[in-house]
């Protein structure tokens, strides 16, 4: 019985079945597979294909940039100041190089290495796949460069990599206007986003760094054939780069130099300005530096010398700098009297010698024993005190304020170099600002001599002093004056802000003129300054202290410090009647104004007008006190603010402040 139960249960007909279904339903998954299979082909080699044929040719072919060539930077003449020039660098690849720490210290032997360029070819190497080509020295001599072809062969991995570097063939004659470049850094992605990376080098200071974007042009790419490792094997496209813009300024170059002669060994700025457009004729800012130095990264021996300085020669004086202005702001208070209505050019006021605010036992002293009887004409030119005291008394601190701001002065003048500043006009607003004093009526009579909180740079005062002499326009000052995007293409000029009147009255702005000119060629603080010169001048002496006192003893420049010694300033222009030329002379620790920067003064005239070439200037050590007609006379007095020092009055002499007991 049970043997039967058996054969019913393996049945060949049920079996047969069974193995029928599986099959069907095997074969049935087989296909579906084969079609799910068949059409992800179709998918990927028909309805995709031009996707991931892209994205082959992508991984196949890699974008390179192209770095541009920066731009060039010119003088009014062409005189090239910023160039390219050919360079070569060591690079190293490690893969092909074998033991790096041998390699560099053979290669040392070879060619000069110093410490900064190991330690920055090390943490390069640590970041960069060891098949890339890593710089080792940015910059070779030439004499280096062919040691190296001889010795080459002993240094498998090591190449020398021709490029373009940044060139400044004038050296520290224009540091402070182009600038430098510098290595493109951490800061500087950050700043202007990861595709600046590709740029080895950015613009620090000066034109470099305000016209960056325009010198460095725009990148282009070149189409590189890799392997599977992303080795370059061949070339097969380039997308060329754009240079970048070339500058043309309206320095001139031989100007500069004249500049940097007529101050010798001493240091300061100058600033001269075309009076008829604003545009910078020649900027020093003395001592200077080499900004060659920076270009690929300064040592540490170098820029320990530069920072320990104590002349600061990269502090740039012209943009950054400012002081009293002392009596150079005399003729604009002359004009804000005019324009005004407090005077005429008439108007006389009787000097005594010192001056007093009425109710008031403290007096301001003026040069000597007082002047008497004098116009504005006489107060420019013989640089009276008395007059500018009640002048200003008269015209109220919020009144003088205003005509200040009118002429420039407590705000930037436009010059297209980064971080001018803005200097002080004093003013009840300041003063609350930055102490939380009220203002004090011996705080306005001070101010209009120019001391007290004053601050101005020798750009404002350049400004100011080209708008008297071109009849009242006062223009932005620019560096820059042209500009072309191709050798091929013409020069295209920059466009300019606006300009501005400082006075409605031509009359006034010529009586402000004769005063300036009396002061050259009349009887006032410069009469030396004209002896022999085939031209007439215009111009204001100016002295800045640095040291106070109390009492009536007078105290000789020579026996102060040389670091507490007077700043002598100059402004003026010329010829006198129809100016070319407008110029500031700030001469730091140089006495006085008539005695040491109308002569530095004279030769920049000389060097513009004539073409003469100035001998060199006395050192700074040698303050020279003229006789006394070119004296501007100090007096003492201890007064508030920046720069606010004084010293005792000499006969005929442009007097400051004294307080009285």
């Amino acid at each position: 019985m049970s043997g039967q139960r058996g054969r019913r249960l393996r049945s060949a007909e049920a079996e047969a079945r069974l193995f029928r279904g599986r099959a069907l339903l095997g074969f049935a998954v087989v296909l579906l597979s084969l079609g799910g299979l068949a059409g992800w082909y179709f998918k990927l080699q028909v309805l995709d294909h031009d996707d991931y044929a892209k994205r082959s040719h992508a991984n196949r072919i890699k974008p390179r940039p192209v770095v541009p060539g920066r731009g060039l930077i010119l003088d009014r003449e062409g005189r090239i100041l910023a160039d390219n020039v050919p360079a070569y660098r060591l690079d190293v690849t490690p893969e092909e190089a074998g033991d790096i720490p041998a390699l560099v210290d053979a290669l040392s032997k070879v060619v000069e290495l110093a410490p900064e360029d190991i330690e920055r070819f090390e943490a390069a190497r640590k970041a960069t796949r060891s098949f890339r080509a890593i710089p080792l020295k940015l910059r070779i001599s030439d004499e280096e460069a062919a040691r190296f072809a001889v010795e080459r062969w002993r240094f498998p991995g090591v190449e020398l990599v021709p490029y373009l570097n940044r060139r400044y063939p004038y050296g520290d004659l224009l540091a402070h206007v182009v600038g430098y470049v510098g290595r493109t850094d951490e800061g500087d992605i950050e700043r202007y986003g990861e595709a600046h990376a590709v740029f080895t080098h950015t613009g620090r200071t000066g034109l470099e760094r305000y016209y960056d974007e325009a010198l460095r042009g725009v990148v282009g790419y070149e189409q590189v054939e890799t392997n599977v490792e992303g080795r370059a094997l061949r070339r097969v496209g380039l997308v060329p780069a754009t240079a970048g813009a070339d500058l043309k300024l309206s320095l001139d170059v031989e100007l500069q130099r004249a500049m940097v002669l007529a101050f010798g060994e001493m240091q300061g700025s100058a600033v001269a300005v075309d009076p008829a457009t604003g545009q910078v004729l020649a900027m020093v800012s003395l001592p200077s530096y080499d900004p060659n130095l920076f270009v690929n990264g300064i040592s540490t021996t170098d820029y320990r010398r530069l920072m320990d300085d104590p002349a600061r020669p990269l502090f740039n004086r012209n943009v950054l700098g400012g002081g009293p202005l002392g009596s150079i702001v005399k003729p604009f208070m002359a004009l804000a009297g005019l324009d005004s209505g407090l005077r005429t050019p008439e108007s006389r006021v009787f000097s005594t010698g010192e001056f007093f605010i009425p109710g008031q036992s403290r007096g301001y002293r003026d040069a000597g024993r007082g002047a008497g009887w004098v116009d504005l004409r006489d107060s420019i030119s013989r640089s009276i005190n008395y007059y500018y005291y009640k002048l200003a008394y008269d015209m109220g601190i919020d009144r003088l304020a205003e005509y200040m701001h009118r002429y420039g002065f407590g705000e930037p003048t436009g010059i297209d170099l980064t971080g001018e500043t803005s200097g002080i006009v004093p003013s009840r607003e300041w003063k609350l600002g930055n102490s939380r004093e009220p203002w004090y009526p011996g705080e306005t009579v001070i101010a209009g001599i120019g001391q007290g909180y004053w601050v101005a740079t020798a750009l404002q005062m350049a400004r100011g002093t080209a708008a008297i002499a071109n009849g009242g326009v006062l223009h932005p000052l620019r560096l820059a004056a042209e500009r072309r995007s191709g050798y091929d293409l013409p020069w295209a000029p920059l466009a300019v802000a606006p300009a501005a009147r400082i006075s409605d009255s031509p009359a006034h702005v010529r009586a402000v003129q004769e005063g300036m000119e009396a002061t050259i060629h009349g009887r006032g603080t410069a009469t030396a300054m004209a002896r022999g010169a085939p031209y007439r001048m215009a111009g204001k002496t100016g002295t800045a202290q640095r040291v106070s006192r109390r009492g009536s003893v007078s105290l000789d420049p020579r026996s102060l410090p040389y670091h507490l010694r007077h700043q002598a300033l100059f402004a003026g222009y010329a010829p006198a009647e129809h100016p070319t030329i407008a110029l500031v002379v700030v001469v730091e620790h140089g006495g006085y104004g008539g005695a040491t920067a109308a002569p530095i003064a004279r030769k920049i005239f000389d060097a513009w007008l004539l073409g003469d070439v100035p001998e060199p200037a006395a050192p700074a050590d040698g303050v020279v006190v003229p006789p006394v007609e070119l004296f501007e006379g100090v007096v003492g007095g201890a007064l508030p603010g920046p720069g606010a020092a004084l010293l005792a009055p000499q006969a005929g002499a442009e007097a400051l402040p004294e307080p009285r007991p």
